[in-house]
């Protein structure tokens, strides 16, 4: 039997990761002459925190590789996870229109690269580029509702469901740019984005197999049935 070749997680340059950008792509040579000039990127370890909730945030984010999650801990200790970020996808950007502390930490699940936009030029963009506006809405009215939904799903769904969830998250464009339904993730990973235990994570995993949803390979899963998933997740 021929073995699969396991595929490498995705890893974008920055200039990479700019082109693929749909509201790069819209913005006039001058401005994006200004981001690529002003963008940074910067290197994340394995449980490092990129943010911490009640700092003041000064750059715009988008993944070049690997995996960070939004989490909320309580003072009782018990944590809430709101999603993931994988690579070409942007986010942060709710901290800077509030002018606010953050209200979440931000924390690499593997070793990480961030691609950063400073404070200045995301506002630049903000008032000079109305296609920047425009994908700003549409990301900020994305990014609510899945946050709402969040909140409802740690209360009502079962750890089926919440495990169903975060696989579904990690396909979304607020997530996954590409939208690949092959995704370079680890069970450990997943169980850590679905707030639940390595085992209960595993079981739902089997479960979700044997009914011909997902498919597991070499640090990969599979998504074979997006619909059920999603009613999964509801």
């Amino acid at each position: 039997m021929t073995r699969r070749k396991r595929t490498s997680a995705p890893s974008l340059t920055l200039d990479e990761l700019l082109a693929q950008s749909s509201w790069f792509a819209r913005l006039d040579a001058s401005a994006q002459a200004r981001v690529r000039a002003e963008a940074s990127e910067r290197a994340v370890a394995m449980g490092q925190v990129l943010g911490h909730h009640g700092e003041r945030q000064h750059v715009w984010f988008g993944m070049l590789e690997g995996l960070i999650k939004w989490s909320i801990t309580a003072r009782d200790g018990q944590t809430v996870t709101l999603g993931g970020q994988s690579a070409g996808s942007w986010f942060g950007e709710g901290t800077l229109i509030r002018n606010a502390p953050r209200q979440s930490d931000l924390i690499a699940l593997r070793d990480s690269r961030v691609a950063q936009i400073p404070l200045a030029t995301f506002n630049w963009l903000r008032d000079h580029q109305p296609s920047f506006n425009e994908f700003l809405l549409w990301q900020v009215n994305e990014r609510l509702h899945w946050f709402m939904a969040v909140a409802a799903a740690h209360g009502l769904l079962d750890t089926d469901s919440l495990v169903a969830r975060a696989l579904v998250g990690m396909i979304h464009p607020l997530s996954n740019a590409s939208g690949t339904s092959n995704l370079r993730i680890s069970q450990e990973e997943l169980a850590n984005l679905a707030a639940v235990s390595r085992q209960t994570c595993n079981k739902a995993m089997n479960r979700f197999k044997n009914a011909g949803l997902v498919r597991a390979e070499y640090g990969e899963i599979v998504i074979l049935d997006l619909p059920g998933l999603q009613a999964l997740a509801q």
